[in-house]
């Protein structure tokens, strides 16, 4: 588009990088107002970091990431504002290829979609010492990993050692030992089992079936002076996982998402994540995960308050902060309304309100919304448990 603003966007090669990739790609962005300028970061504390120095405008970012820094973790004083969940799900859990004989050999049957099985059989094979890789400290994988095996057996946490590795590592971390099993974003799992290091063992959305994995991030001193190119940017994004949402599109988008300047994998396998069709292992055995990542459906995009409440708990209780300090600071983050600014008038479903119970929602549900009905997937945490944010106030 002829006038367009320019603006610099971080993003990490991984499939849940879509809605930046295919804003830019397929005109989105430009329709809007917005000549994105896509910059490729090899680490979330790059990205992070690219953000807060203003080295970028906006970034595809960890949904903890903008929370950790309002609750000044990781070294930076830049206060960040969530302003669009980018997606749900999208990673998944794996094991080295000695610990999936092992597992194996106790008679576990690498179902995918049993979290409770799945981590009482990890617990009882890795014994003393598991080292699980994960992309950042302050990430989704952290978080449900810990709750995940810590809500099995409290005393395991004890004896875990969470690594940080680069999403595109992590396969290389698993072939040469450094770790014992890793949580990441597609397609780095399905990587690891491309190159004989090791084995898919559960998804995410089997420990919490929607949980905010990538957000859009900025600076909120940034998105105050420009309101108008925020307000495009999110609508750009949002148009972007309304087009990755159709199953018909996922061949074009992992082509897209294959070229070398984005993820440099093989549109095949990027193509898995889309579908949620797995090769878990060496042997070509297969899964199918429903749902494996959603940028659209569901209220997808919306970014509740009380998911980053869940985030801020997480954070404190790792961290010993006060949890009712954190859960407000982090309620803050997440911008339900800028997103609901620059949404209004375009006939998107936004809800009426901004919090929720997390966990509770076992069917589609449809709810209240500003423009007729809201259909609400399944959320449910895989042991049964909710989150109330009114239960923090």
């Amino acid at each position: 588009m002829s006038g367009a603003a320019r603006l610099r966007a971080g993003f990490l090669p991984l499939v849940d990088a879509a809605p930046l990739i295919v804003a830019a790609e397929l005109g989105f962005a430009d329709e809007e107002g917005v000549a994105l300028d896509l910059r490729r970061a090899p680490s979330w504390s790059v990205a992070r970091d690219w953000l807060t120095m203003g080295e970028v405008e906006a970034a595809h970012l960890l949904a903890p990431v903008p929370v950790a820094a309002a609750l000044g973790l990781g070294g930076q004083a830049c206060a960040l504002a969530a302003v669009m969940v980018m997606s749900v799900n999208g990673t998944v859990t794996g094991v080295s290829r000695s610990l999936a004989g092992r597992l194996r050999a106790a008679g576990h049957d690498f179902g995918f979609t049993d979290a409770a099985a799945a981590g009482r059989a990890l617990i009882g094979c890795a014994g003393a010492g598991l080292r699980i890789g994960v992309p950042f400290p302050f990430s989704m994988h952290a978080e449900l990993v810990g709750r995940w095996l810590g809500a099995l057996d409290p005393q395991a946490l004890s004896r875990i050692a969470i690594q940080t590795v680069p999403p595109p590592l992590m396969s290389e971390a698993l072939a040469a030992g450094d770790i014992d099993a890793f949580c990441v974003g597609e397609p780095w799992g399905s990587i690891a089992v491309e190159s004989g290091a090791g084995e898919l063992l559960l998804p995410g959305a089997a420990i919490w079936a929607f949980a905010p994995e990538k957000v859009l991030a900025v600076r909120e001193t940034w998105g105050e002076e420009v309101p108008d190119m925020l307000d495009g940017l999110i609508r750009a994004v949002w148009r972007a996982g309304r087009w990755l949402a159709e199953p018909d599109n996922h061949t074009a988008a992992s082509e897209l998402l294959s070229r070398a300047r984005y993820l440099d994998v093989a549109p095949e396998i990027i193509d898995r994540a889309l579908g949620g069709r797995f090769v878990v292992s060496a042997r070509g055995e297969t899964r199918h995960c429903p749902g494996f990542v959603e940028f659209h459906r569901g209220g997808a995009n919306f970014p509740w308050r009380s998911q980053a409440a869940w985030i801020g708990q997480g954070l404190a209780r790792r961290t010993g902060m006060p949890e009712a300090a954190a859960i407000a600071a982090a309620r803050a983050v997440f911008r339900s309304d800028l997103y609901r600014r620059a949404m209004a008038g375009t006939g998107a479903a936004l809800p009426t309100a901004s919090a929720k119970v997390e966990g509770a929602i076992a069917v589609d549900l449809a709810v209240a919304s500003e423009a007729g009905r809201l259909i609400l997937r399944p959320d449910r945490f895989f042991d049964g448990s909710v989150f109330d944010p009114g239960d923090c106030e």
